[in-house]
């Protein structure tokens, strides 16, 4: 896959992220910083590397598959595969300015 068709992929990838929010936060994944990496393979397989607010999170049974479906409905992926991780653990600064600004962070 070229450089650039996996850029744009990628643009595609996140515009779906971004229709996933986590329940209890009124902001989407994306922009609150649960998305750590995506990779995307010349086969057009992703691997989607996120976390969670709390390893206790409540949806953490729920939210990766919710990932998983959206990455792998996107135009142009062939399947997609969410690995949870903890590491480096999640705070508030790994928002985004938009994500701060909605939560009234500044």
């Amino acid at each position: 896959m070229a450089e650039l068709n996996k850029r744009e992929l990628e643009d595609k990838i996140v515009a779906s992220l971004k229709t996933v929010h986590d329940p209890e936060i009124p902001v989407d994944i994306f922009e609150l910083g649960l998305i750590y990496a995506i990779h995307i393979r010349d086969d057009a397989h992703v691997d989607v590397d996120m976390t969670l607010t709390s390893p206790s999170c409540p949806e953490a049974e729920k939210l990766p598959g919710e990932v998983e479906r959206a990455v792998a409905s996107t135009e142009g992926v062939k399947s997609a595969k969410v690995t949870l991780t903890f590491d480096p653990p999640w705070d508030k600064e790994m928002m985004s300015e938009e994500a701060k600004l909605e939560l009234g962070f500044i």
